[in-house]
């Protein structure tokens, strides 16, 4: 019977199984007999945002709206690129529009393709940013992310609790000391359930 695998399928669970191999383990063991395809499928779905962009999003409604707009909260999960360790945490993303609304979901789904990628905090919080500020052009743009890194938590220095948090504030969040200081109020404010 032929095989319905893809040469490129084919090598990437021989990929996995010398993984297997290489941390000590033996890849023809019973309960891993199946491990290499279920992570091959996993590395699909955690590092789809190399296959989308933030283009893919852009359903605009034109508004005359000049008040601030906050989606705070928004979970996310990525993948260390200096360790291939998870990351995750929650995006706060504040804009002003400029008579162009974006789709709510369509901030999260930004979010997503920044963060399904390998990936620094840093840089992805500032990918977010500027591509809503590319898309809809609004007045400011302010993203906060707060990240638990795995590589910090459950390797080397072994420190639990701690959180990372990183910020991009562009247009007039980052030129108005009062813009910049609404927005963070804002974005950190805290409901009674959380």
């Amino acid at each position: 019977m032929k095989s319905s695998l893809t040469k490129a399928e084919t090598e990437q669970l021989k990929f996995v199984k010398r993984m297997i191999a290489f941390i000590g383990d033996d890849p023809t063991r019973p309960g891993l007999l199946e491990t290499p395809s279920r992570v091959v499928k996993s590395w699909r779905e955690l590092f789809s945002g190399y296959k989308d962009s933030p283009k893919n999003y852009k359903k605009i409604f034109q508004e005359d709206v000049d008040q601030m707009i906050v989606l705070r909260g928004c979970e996310f999960f990525s993948m260390c690129e200096h360790h291939m360790l998870p990351f995750y945490g929650t995006i706060s993303i504040g804009y002003i529009p400029n008579g162009k609304l974006i789709g709510l979901s369509k901030l999260a789904r930004i979010a997503n393709c920044y963060s399904r990628r390998l990936q620094v905090q840093e840089r992805m919080t500032e990918q977010i940013a500027k591509s809503i500020m590319d898309l809809i052009d609004p007045l400011g743009v302010a993203v906060v992310v707060e990240g638990v890194h795995t590589c910090m938590t459950m390797r080397g220095v072994n420190k639990q609790r701690s959180r990372m948090t990183t910020s991009c504030m562009l247009g007039i969040f980052r030129k108005d000391p009062s813009a910049r200081s609404e927005v963070l109020s804002l974005l950190r404010e805290r409901g009674d359930n959380e």
